[in-house]
């Protein structure tokens, strides 16, 4: 019986939280805990998913629908299985992580050659399809790996030659809701434009800077401008006390710096 799997990885976004989804680059790195996902002929010619039972098989779900949709077949007599690394609890990605899997394990199943940025577009219209509101960041780390540079919906994708990052990281313990967050940042974006566009260009400035000094090497330098990204990200109302205590924990055990990853509100 004809199967095919594939590996991919979580993400960390490192710099440009938020601001990324209005226009703003980022900073994301691929990490090295994986998603398998493989795809397999059903025996009764219906489709059927073996997933863990906190993930959100919308993703998924929607995943296929745009593969019918792009290489114009029904998709309808498969069985596809996901294995994880790590939790959907923990903030890495693994919504981004199972969406690009489902579509790259459709591409091979299915002998298609489209590019990997093709795969990127049908992963970022499935994750705004499902979320509504997206940069992409995560698809793209997912996808093509490593550390980038990645400006909102893929415009820029640039590759960083970055080796050994020294990069420790923490969990509260609590899971946050993305999509929640991004929908209240969206309301201060309406209420106070000026005030929140103020704070992205300024994150985007962090970006840019920390960009270079990582090419660099310069750590201590990336250490202070992720600071100062937290202080911007306080500023968005996006911290929580069991962030602050970890990024005190950590400034505390000699970090050279320390900041939220992602959304925000734990994680």
């Amino acid at each position: 019986m004809k199967k095919t799997t594939v590996s991919v990885p979580g993400k960390l976004l490192l710099m440009g939280d938020h601001a990324v989804v209005y226009g703003r680059p980022c900073l994301v790195t691929a990490v090295s805990e994986r998603m398998r996902v493989s795809i397999e002929q059903s025996s009764d010619k219906q489709l059927h998913f073996d997933v863990p039972e906190n993930m959100d098989t919308r993703f998924v779900n929607r995943a296929i629908e745009q593969a019918r949709v792009h290489w114009r077949l029904p998709i309808s007599d498969i069985t596809i299985r996901t294995e994880s690394q790590f939790s959907g609890n923990v903030g890495l990605g693994s919504s981004a992580a199972v969406t690009v899997g489902t579509i790259v394990a459709l591409r091979e199943y299915l002998g298609r050659k489209d590019n990997l940025k093709t795969l990127f577009t049908l992963s970022y219209r499935t994750i705004l399809d499902v979320q509504g509101r997206g940069s992409g960041f995560d698809a793209a780390a997912a996808l093509f790996g490593n550390t980038m540079y990645f400006v909102t919906a893929g415009k820029i994708i640039e590759p960083l030659a970055i080796k050994n990052m020294p990069l420790i990281v923490g969990f509260t313990g609590v899971k946050a809701d993305t999509v929640t967050l991004i929908r209240e940042v969206e309301e201060k974006m309406k209420a106070q434009p000026e005030r929140v566009n103020r704070i992205y260009d300024a994150i985007a400035k962090l970006v840019e800077d920390a960009k270079l000094k990582m090419l660099e090497g310069d750590w201590e330098r990336v250490g202070k401008l992720m600071d100062f990204n937290q202080e911007y990200l306080r500023d968005l109302g996006v911290s929580s006390e069991k962030l602050e205590a970890l990024i005190a924990a950590a400034k505390n055990a000699g970090a050279l710096g320390a900041k939220l990853s992602g959304a925000g509100g734990g994680d």
